[in-house]
């Protein structure tokens, strides 16, 4: 926030924002909060993609267009290979058990 000194003479001060008119002070300090407000707006954005994340047909901040679906179906496919993985394991432990006892 930049002020404009109208009459540097008589300790005058303009404000852009809000048109005020006021005298320059030595106590008082003015900052600028535009890189502020920069690394809010941000902040948001990263924020909003962690919400995002949750959602498996969001997009990513920094993913590719067209890759809403990604994490639903590997989620899946990821899933139904386990499952297949550990039938079978199960399958095959109770095969061997049935085998040990002389049931087949």
């Amino acid at each position: 926030m930049s002020m404009i000194h109208v009459a540097p003479e008589a300790h005058l001060v303009l404000d852009p924002l809000t048109s005020l008119l006021a005298a320059e002070r030595e106590d008082i300090i003015s900052y600028s909060m535009d890189p502020i407000m920069v690394q809010l707006d941000e902040l948001d954005k990263i924020a909003d993609d962690l919400v995002n994340s949750l959602s498996p047909n969001k997009p990513l901040l920094s993913s590719f267009a067209g890759r809403e679906n990604t994490s639903m179906q590997a989620g899946f496919y990821g899933n139904a290979f386990y499952g297949i993985i550990v039938g079978l394991g199960v399958a095959g432990l109770l095969l061997l058990v049935m085998s040990a006892l002389g049931g087949i």
